[in-house]
């Protein structure tokens, strides 16, 4: 019987396309974590009770790296459960597949085709090639900068005294600078990064490590040989950079322009804080950057009004580069989007970027997740809205949160009901995996392209 059960798992997992397998996994991992998180000696003596479905949504929420919670994080689990939090960061940052890889090389174990296309999938790349290098590389930097910082924070708030032992200050150190770089955004606190609200230097420090997390494992590997390439020739060879590199780096960079000048505009309060414009440009500027995955913040959320609240939900919606910790539709697809029209606008047939033309392919991809992902969105407010006590503002807020893998609220996560917190944790897990690959789930086979065309006939449009 044993035998026969376990052959036919082989054979399914045979049949199985890479990205079905991938979502199989981050599926598994979620189900591990919720069963980690409902262990009693990671919670306080006196923590509130929290339901099946609330472990669950912590648990997804864990997992996508998102940073939504229906409970108070710091009235439920100790330090040994914050401790568990930061190594399922690293889960969900990280990926199911860069782990398992990381693990089989420290090992010695021979990674084979199948594994290699799978951390292709999970990593989005378009090459099969140097795949276990780019993951030990990007492994291994992430975690040199999560130590660095993690050490550097507690030295800090060691000698500006902000907690009573050094124990205190490295243990929250270390948890601010895992929380930067893999974007969770969990407030373990109850004030978040509140009380830095005018450190500027800490809060660039922060940015920093935000955008290290969210620009892109590729970026990140570009940029390391691009330094090591600039000590090896000094400078008498030139180095290219990839187009993504290139696309990922420059919307980026847009989008955190933009953002934070539509977030100055339109708050002229100070954010909550005082009416100073240095003060005003360093808020808009955090909220730029944190908005578009990281979900840290310095203040409520309802402290800003309807405009700046739409405007941060356009940048969830956007969320972070491919192949980084974050989520959503991403900047790159936005960015082809972006070109294609000012192209079409201009009578272009290609869309030509940074001396290169960028493939109708991956014209068609970027405007199908768009696409899909504002439905996605539009069905789910609708859904909320006729489920949930809240108004439309704080449902889209919350749902643009979700699928961002962002972390924001306007304070109605924890009274969301059954259908509501269902809702949020598909689009958080959606948000996490990508659309495109969402989609590619339900495909098995591949449908082949017809060997004749069918006479073409022209449509009405606009």
């Amino acid at each position: 019987m044993f035998y026969k059960l376990k052959k036919k798992m082989r054979a399914k997992y045979r049949e199985a396309t890479p990205i079905q397998l991938l979502v199989a996994y981050y599926a598994i991992a979620t189900v591990i974590t919720f069963f980690l998180l409902c262990l009693p000696w990671i919670r306080l003596p006196d923590a509130p009770h929290t339901t099946f479905l609330d472990n669950l949504f912590m648990a997804v929420s864990t997992i996508s790296v998102t940073g939504l919670s229906t409970f108070p994080i710091d009235q439920v689990y100790n330090q040994y459960g914050v401790i568990l939090l930061e190594f399922l960061f690293q889960v969900g940052g990280f990926g199911v597949t860069m782990l398992a890889t990381v693990a089989m090389v420290l090992t010695g174990r021979r990674i084979g085709l199948h594994q290699r296309q799978l951390i292709q999938f999970d990593m989005n790349q378009p090459r099969l090639s140097g795949m276990v290098k780019l993951v030990t590389s990007v492994f291994g930097l992430m975690i040199m900068v999560q130590v660095v910082f993690g050490i550097l924070f507690s030295l800090y708030f060691s000698f500006k005294h902000i907690y009573h032992s050094f124990a205190d200050a490295l243990f929250h150190g270390m948890y601010i600078s895992i929380s930067a770089v893999t974007n969770a955004g969990f407030d373990v606190t109850g004030d978040s990064i509140a009380p830095f609200r005018h450190d500027y230097i800490f809060l660039l420090i922060i940015m920093v490590l935000v955008i290290i997390g969210s620009i892109g494992y590729p970026v990140l590997t570009e940029i390391e040989a691009w330094i090591i390439y600039k000590v090896r020739y000094r400078g008498l060879r030139k180095f290219r950079f990839s187009l993504f590199c290139k696309l990922a780096v420059f919307f980026a960079a847009i989008f955190t322009v933009i953002g934070t000048v539509l977030l100055f505009l339109s708050e002229n309060e100070g954010f909550g804080l005082r009416a100073d414009s240095f003060n005003n440009f360093m808020s808009a500027m955090f909220y730029s950057v944190s908005a578009r995955n990281a979900g840290l913040q310095i203040n409520s959320m309802n402290d800003f009004n309807p405009t700046t609240l739409l405007l941060i939900a356009i940048l969830m919606f956007i969320g972070a580069s491919p192949s980084s910790v974050g989520g959503g539709v991403r900047t790159t697809t936005i960015g082809i989007l972006i070109l294609y029209l000012y192209s079409f606008i201009r009578g272009r047939n290609n869309v030509n970027v940074f001396n290169r033309r960028i493939s109708q392919k991956d014209i068609q991809k970027a405007i199908v997740v768009v696409s899909l992902s504002t439905l996605l969105c539009i069905s789910a407010v609708l859904i909320l809205t006729a489920t949930e006590d809240a108004s439309l503002l704080a449902l889209i807020f919350e749902v643009t949160s979700a699928f961002g893998t962002t972390g924001f609220s306007l304070g109605i996560t924890s009274d969301l009901s059954t259908v509501g917190k269902i809702v949020i944790m598909i689009l958080m897990f959606v948000g996490r995996i990508g659309m495109l690959y969402t989609l590619m789930f339900f495909i098995r086979k591949r449908d082949r392209d017809l060997s004749y065309k069918l006479p073409t006939e022209k449509i009405i449009i606009g």
